[in-house]
């Protein structure tokens, strides 16, 4: 596992770097090294730097789950009835490599569990619900709530002003 990074250990190139990926993650890295003024092998060779050193943790692509058939996306709140290490995360393992699930964060407070989940309709919720999470034994209880809208915040990377 790696360090976890340091904001101290990031530069103003760095930082610029991010913020320019921020804005549009699909840019190559000669068009960014441009954007930058930097020569393209110091470009690749920060970005390089940046995953290597877990800032940069992966590259993603979001799909509009309705598009595929999923247009029903629920928050399903789970609490545990005990919390043995072994269950938990065998829970957590099994919840993530569940068809449907978008994120699932394991949490402390009231709840263990939220599970952002897409389905096509509230029958596949319903039968999400019971054939996924209630069947493990080490599950107390379930509250699951509809997603009227989602829409992403600003999140933290460095945003550079004009």
């Amino acid at each position: 596992m790696k360090a976890q990074p340091s904001t101290a250990t990031l530069d103003s190139v760095d930082r610029r770097i991010l913020s320019e990926l921020g804005t549009n993650p699909e840019l190559t890295n000669k068009a960014l090294a441009s954007r930058l003024g930097l020569a393209e092998s110091t470009c690749a060779y920060r970005l390089r730097a940046l995953r290597e050193n877990g800032v940069i943790t992966g590259r993603r692509l979001d799909v509009d789950a309705r598009s595929l058939g999923y247009p029903l996306q629920a928050v399903i709140k789970v609490r545990l009835g005990s919390h043995s290490q072994e269950h938990v995360e065998k829970l957590y393992d099994d919840l993530t490599a569940t068809p449907g699930v978008i994120q699932a964060y394991h949490l402390g407070g009231a709840d263990d569990f939220h599970l952002h989940v897409a389905v096509e309709d509230a029958e596949a919720l319903r039968d999400f619900v019971l054939q996924h999470v209630t069947v493990h034994r080490v599950v107390r209880q379930t509250e699951t709530q509809l997603v009227f809208e989602l829409r992403d915040g600003p999140g933290v990377l460095p945003r550079e002003t004009a």
